[in-house]
């Protein structure tokens, strides 16, 4: 019998020695690294070499675990029960071995989910967030469900704990000196894993129980089909439309078709054609690969690419800020004097020009955090009766007092449409949620309108 096989953890690969070389063929993801003259695996294959040693009974050291695998013993404190939706997630991904994404709307208790998945793992935990706001709330959210402290990297904060959480910045810019200390990785706002530099967070890592949460799991890149390698299948998933009056509020959606001015249509039609024309003779198309980049690439080479450039910017503006928007708005505000209500832009242009024009707190990615976050306190307990943001309260922000959504301008990703519906969704009382698209007929933007409209919750 050859000596055992030595694993350790090095800089977010698990390295193999000890035993025959022969054998590392038969185990998973383990190939031979000619720079150092030794056989390595990227770390989210420690489960599956250890689950392949253990079956072929092939005696092993595991030095690669940095974290004590003997149950933390964390239970739920708050006295919560969960939601029948809640305990069937957990209950999926368990019997999928502790590895899997959960797909829940905005508003149905993912951050539950993780805790009674990780009281169930009680292995130590890194919940991986997607903005330093996350990372608090989170933070106040676990340390309230368990009573005890939760450690935190990001945001300027350096102190890990066995239950710590974290940014995808600093965890992907980290992971070779965090990868081997956690049993358990909880992935918020999962979609956004599957960036290019992003997901090194879960390539990185060994720990062998991974969890991902989402409400929105398709990406317009088609790179959700890397979650099963990442962290694994879909195990759970329930829509807005089999959730709402129970757990989420009952909402209607309404589209309605605003005209340009006669100056505002030729203007529109006018800077159409020069941008168009420049694209045209370019041979580029904006929805083809890299279009955009070509674009820009192409203007700003020549006097002619600069003035197709502006010309594309002042088609937007014009059907992003119509003038029948904002008496459209102002229809609108007036007959919701009474609600919380949320305007949605593209741009922060229009934010701060609607602020101006209305007196309206704007949020954008230029408002500091303090400076928000005593906004939204503001907006949640009636103070400020609307708030204006461009693309900062898509996700990730609880906002439950809001009940009237206005969607000025967006993007054509059926996502953006689902996470701004979901910001009005979050069950308060017997609250009726009400979303309004308006947009500029006749211009490209009801093109965008009808993509991002195609999915189940607008029909």
């Amino acid at each position: 019998m050859s000596d055992p096989i030595q694993l350790q953890y090095d800089a977010g690969t698990v390295l193999l020695t000890g035993g025959d070389s022969e054998e590392y063929a038969t185990l998973p993801g383990v190939q031979f690294d000619p720079r150092t003259t030794t056989y390595r695996a990227e770390a989210l294959n420690y489960r599956a070499i250890v689950e392949a040693l253990r079956r072929q009974r092939r005696p092993y050291v595991d030095m690669a675990r940095g974290y004590d695998p003997k149950p933390t013993g964390w239970t739920v404190q708050s006295g919560r029960d969960p939601f029948p939706h809640q305990q069937e997630a957990v209950d999926a991904w368990w019997q999928a071995g502790g590895r899997g994404v959960v797909v829940l709307p905005t508003g149905t208790g993912k951050t539950f989910v993780a805790v009674l998945a990780i009281q169930k793992v009680s292995r130590p935990a890194l919940v991986v967030t997607w903005t330093i706001d996350l990372m608090f709330q989170w933070e106040s959210e676990l340390s309230k469900h368990f009573g005890i402290e939760v450690g935190l990297m990001g945001g300027g904060e350096y102190k890990p704990l066995p239950l710590t959480v974290t940014t995808y910045d600093s965890a992907y810019l980290k992971v070779e000196w965090w990868g081997n200390k956690y049993g358990m990785l909880i992935f918020d706002e999962a979609h956004h894993l599957p960036g290019e530099s992003i997901m090194q967070a879960a390539i990185g890592s060994i720990a062998p129980y991974r969890l991902g949460l989402t409400a929105t799991l398709e990406r317009a890149d088609g790179r959700e089909a890397l979650f099963p390698e990442l962290i694994g299948d879909t195990v759970y998933r329930k829509e807005i439309k089999e959730l709402k009056g129970d757990y989420l509020a009952e909402y209607t959606t309404h589209l309605i078709l605003v005209d340009l001015t006669a100056e505002e249509q030729e203007q529109y039609q006018k800077s159409r054609d020069i941008y168009r024309a420049f694209l045209h003779t370019r041979g580029i198309s904006l929805s083809g690969p890299n279009g955009w980049q070509k674009f820009l690439w192409e203007a700003v080479r020549s006097t002619q690419g600069w003035e197709a450039f502006l010309a594309y910017r002042e088609q937007k503006r014009l059907q992003h800020a119509a003038t029948g928007k904002l008496i459209e708005l102002e229809r609108l505000l007036e007959k919701h004097y009474a609600d919380r209500t949320i305007i949605f832009t593209a741009d922060n242009a229009t934010v701060y020009q609607i602020a101006r024009r209305y007196m309206v707190p704007p949020i954008t990615h230029q408002t500091k955090a303090k400076e928000r976050k005593q906004i939204l306190q503001r907006f949640h307990c009636g103070e400020y009766p609307m708030v204006v943001t461009s693309q900062v309260l898509n996700e990730g922000v609880d906002v439950p007092a809001a009940s009237v959504g206005i969607v000025l301008s967006g993007t054509g990703t059926t996502r953006e449409n689902v996470q701004r519906l979901g910001r009005l969704l979050r069950k308060l009382g017997d609250k009726q949620a009400t979303l309004y698209e308006l947009v500029a007929r006749g211009t490209a933007e009801e093109f965008t309108s009808d993509r991002r409209r195609q999915h189940h919750a607008f029909r």
